[in-house]
């Protein structure tokens, strides 16, 4: 570190609506799916078929799953990560680390440009990006990626980067989400089972060589390794998949959770590693529509479910854990330079 260097640390995520009604989720949907990294064909065609056919119809139904996850405060999503920002700011300030740590967002408030802008007014000499993706993928850390260099652009800002791809193996990481396993009951000593849920993405970005599948496998193995468990105790699902059209990473979640419904055994516990913080695809997803699912299958093997049989591990989120996950996977980017 050149003496006078003052870090400015951007944390990244995907984002969330400003409010739970239909426009407003209409519009976060609207600058999210037209990402050229998400969008599956040209963007004129595109912009098109969702405007007409899937904003209409898609933002009254995601506006009404909003409203349930809704909090007093807001957002569950923007809330968690203004409290990890201050977080993990208080966490490296303490270590006498010169760092300002600011959070933004990818499709909504606070945007990158303008949270880039206000680290350069207050000074930042050096940037350290981390997109809150512990597994990249070219269609979340890639898009990251491609949003900080268009706002670096635009500022005219010359100041180097040291962009954080995944921490997917990050030893501190694969410690907190197993022990986040052992905290919601999870016993490696009986027959309670464990799912991996992450976040489906299309195939062809795969064959193009998005080794994201590779870094699921890898989080996976160390996580059950942690806590000790044979490999007949835990698989790998996908959820959220956006849509029919095209092929998509599996197998589904909700095809492990059928045929262990009808093989029957221990309670279901499951962990989604690749959230960082809880969201839709957790909050709402999880309970009111992954639980029901499994219960029914369960009902139709012949076996009565109980609230026990199907537990949902939280994400780290806004946790003294998850700071110090993050803290440790930024501090040698903080103490190289």
């Amino acid at each position: 570190m050149q003496r006078g260097d003052s870090f400015g640390m951007l944390m990244v995520n995907t984002g969330t609506p400003e409010e739970p009604r239909p426009r407003a989720v209409r519009t976060y949907l609207a600058k999210f799916l037209m990402d050229k990294r998400i969008a599956p064909m040209n963007r004129l065609g595109w912009w098109f078929v969702l405007h007409l056919f899937i904003l209409p119809k898609r933002g009254k139904a995601s506006a009404a799953k909003y409203a349930c996850i809704w909090t007093d405060e807001g957002s569950p999503f923007a809330i968690a990560h203004q409290k990890l920002e201050q977080g993990l700011q208080a966490a490296l300030a303490g270590e006498g680390l010169p760092v300002t740590v600011r959070h933004a967002m990818s499709y909504s408030s606070p945007a990158v440009e303008d949270t880039l802008r206000a680290l350069r007014d207050e000074g930042c000499t050096r940037l350290v990006v981390l997109p809150l993706y512990p597994q990249s993928a070219r269609s979340t850390t890639g898009s990251v990626s491609d949003s900080v260099a268009r706002a670096l652009k635009k500022m005219r800002w010359d100041v180097p980067v040291d962009f954080i791809d995944n921490y997917h193996d990050d030893p501190t990481y694969v410690r907190a989400i197993a022990a986040s396993i052992r905290h919601a009951g999870f016993d490696p000593e009986s027959d309670d089972r464990l799912l991996f849920s992450y976040h489906s993405i299309p195939l062809v970005d795969i064959e193009a060589g998005d080794t994201y599948e590779l870094q699921v496998g890898a989080s996976s193995l160390q996580i059950a390794s942690e806590l000790g468990l044979d490999r007949n105790r835990w698989t790998i699902g996908y959820q959220c998949r956006f849509d029919k059209g095209r092929e998509w990473l599996s197998p589904y979640t909700t095809d492990v959770l059928s045929r262990w419904a009808e093989a029957g055994g221990g309670r279901v516990f499951l962990v989604c590693p690749n959230f960082a913080v809880d969201c839709l695809e957790t909050l709402y997803d999880v309970d009111h529509e992954l639980k029901p699912f499994y219960f029914d299958r369960l009902r139709e093997a012949g076996r009565a479910p109980r609230d026990g049989d199907f537990v949902y591990v939280p994400c780290l989120d806004r946790s003294r854990a998850h700071v110090k996950v993050l803290a440790d996977v930024v501090r040698p980017y903080l103490e190289r330079a």
